[in-house]
């Protein structure tokens, strides 16, 4: 009779049901397959149904006779669930496949091992009992660090990069130089729980010194941004550090010099300073370094310039050699420039340190002791002589007083002019032409002052009573020409005094 009645066997998943007895079980009296009596016995469809989850509380399957797909009375064998995977649109369990999820088989996903309601655990080939949360299939990388919302950052094309991560949304802003640093240089990879770990929570961030070490060790606090940036460690922030409240203040054009100048790795900015020469070149090469101390830089110049020099005639003065006269107006190079270098000592404080000794060695050494220029000329002028001829073996008497040194000690020969003083023969006939040719020469010399005096040619000074003729009677009022004649010797015309005879008849006809 109730093979008349049933349309045929139930599949093997509801043959528990077989009998007239347990109809009532899915069938209302004279009617169809109930759906409440359904979900009466599958609880995990109703559940999800009544929560507006899963597959059959999607629009087009919610509201459906679940005989419509799932009709029975075919057969043990009957599969009362005709799934084809390839055709399935997954977009209406509420977890669209996407990126990679779209790629793999369904098995590698649902499988016992992520299911947690252990009922549905023990069913085969169950597409039921997966949580969408990524935690359900993938293992929480970051240990429940970081929460179970994975979308915020990941995509489901690849767990790295997190391409959905925005920086700028968290705390901590990237700018600048930290745009450009791998994430693994602030989050370190490390072990944790015997697995591999990327810290991003609890990193400190509120000093730059949490990541970076404090070069300044801590002389300068730690804002590090009162005078960084992070575009770049080295490009200061305009006008942001106060250089004054250190041990070296900067003036002149200090001010206007990049800091990269001076501070240089390694030594950064513990830096010598005490002496010029910690930073610039010793451009006097050592000269004023004395006991191995290089000598204070600031008396000579400022931090407004090396040039001009503030050493002022006033302490030039102070030194060995005091400037006087024209050495007033000589520029520092005439004296300090030697060979296109600077030199300021061990050049020598004599005249001839840096002037030409044009005597040469016409000068005694009593005339020019210890090179010493200033016995005779002045440093107003080297034409200005003070020289004291007096001292001399020979004193300036009469016109010689009056004539310049030159007409004297000036001497030209083949057009070149020299000076000559110990070379210079003091006798008459070395300045003066001899007008009596010899006459009057004793031994080889001729002394006029016997008869002249310096103050004209006259001969004031001769007495012809000395002579071997003494002038007597009329010869007291005749003319000297008229004894002493003109005579032409050689070429030479000169008057006569050295007379060969003085007998009467030599002068007198009869």
């Amino acid at each position: 009779m109730f093979a008349q009645i049933s349309p045929g066997d139930l599949t093997s998943f509801h043959a528990n049901l077989e009998g007239i007895s347990n109809c009532t079980k899915c069938h209302e009296l004279g009617e169809q397959v109930n759906n409440s009596k359904c979900l009466d016995c599958h609880t995990e469809i109703n559940t999800r149904i009544s929560s507006g989850s899963g597959y059959h509380s999607s629009s087009g399957v919610k509201g459906k006779n679940c005989s419509n797909c799932h009709s029975e009375h075919h057969g043990r064998n009957f599969r009362i669930v005709n799934f084809k995977s390839e055709s399935f649109n997954h977009e209406k369990t509420g977890f669209s496949l996407t990126g990679k999820h779209d790629n793999i088989d369904c098995n590698e996903c649902h499988k016992s091992d992520f299911i947690s309601d252990s009922n549905l655990k023990k069913r085969k080939n169950t597409y039921l009992g997966l949580s969408t949360d990524c935690s359900a299939c993938h293992e929480d990388y970051h240990q429940k660090t970081l929460g179970e919302n994975c979308s915020s950052c990941h995509n489901s094309e690849s767990f790295k990069p997190a391409i959905k991560f925005d920086h700028s949304s968290a705390a901590f802003k990237l700018t600048g130089a930290h745009q450009k640093v791998e994430c693994s240089g602030c989050h370190k990879i490390q072990n944790k729980n015997g697995k591999e770990f990327q810290t991003f929570k609890g990193i400190p961030f509120q000093n730059c010194n949490s990541c970076h070490k404090d070069v300044h060790n801590g002389s300068f606090g730690q804002n590090c941004s009162g005078c960084h940036q992070t575009s770049s460690f080295r490009q200061l922030l305009t006008g942001s550090f106060d250089h004054s409240k250190t041990k070296f203040p900067l003036a002149g054009k200090h001010k206007s010099v990049n800091c990269n100048n001076c501070h240089k790795a390694p030594s950064g900015y513990k830096m010598q300073f005490a002496l010029c020469t910690d930073c610039h070149t010793d451009y006097h090469k050592g000269q004023f370094i004395v006991n191995n101390v290089t000598e204070n830089c600031a008396d000579c110049h400022s931090e407004n310039g090396f040039k001009p020099s503030l050493y002022t005639l006033e302490k030039h003065n102070k030194s060995q050699f005091q400037l006087t006269g024209g050495h007033l107006a000589t520029p520092c190079e005439s004296c300090h420039y030697q060979q296109n270098i600077w030199h300021f000592k061990g050049i020598g404080i004599t005249c001839v340190s840096c002037h030409e000794n044009i005597h040469k060695n016409e000068l005694k050494v009593e005339y020019l002791p210890e090179n010493n220029c200033s016995f005779c000329h002045q440093t107003v002028s080297w034409n200005t002589i003070s020289f004291d001829h007096n001292r001399t073996s020979f004193v300036l008497q009469g016109k010689h007083s009056y004539i310049s040194c030159g007409s004297c000690h000036r001497k030209i020969e083949e057009e070149i002019s020299s000076i000559i003083f110990t070379s210079l023969n003091k006798e008459c006939e070395t300045c003066h032409k001899d007008i009596h040719f010899d006459q009057f020469k004793v031994e080889g010399i001729s002394d006029c002052s016997r008869c002249h005096t310096f103050e004209n040619w006259t001969p004031e000074k001769f007495d012809h009573n000395k002579t071997n003729f003494s002038l007597e009677g009329a010869h007291h009022k005749v003319e000297c020409a008229g004894c002493h004649p003109k005579v032409e010797l050689n070429g030479n015309t000169f008057i006569k005094f050295k007379l060969d005879d003085f007998k009467c008849a030599a002068c007198h006809k009869k």
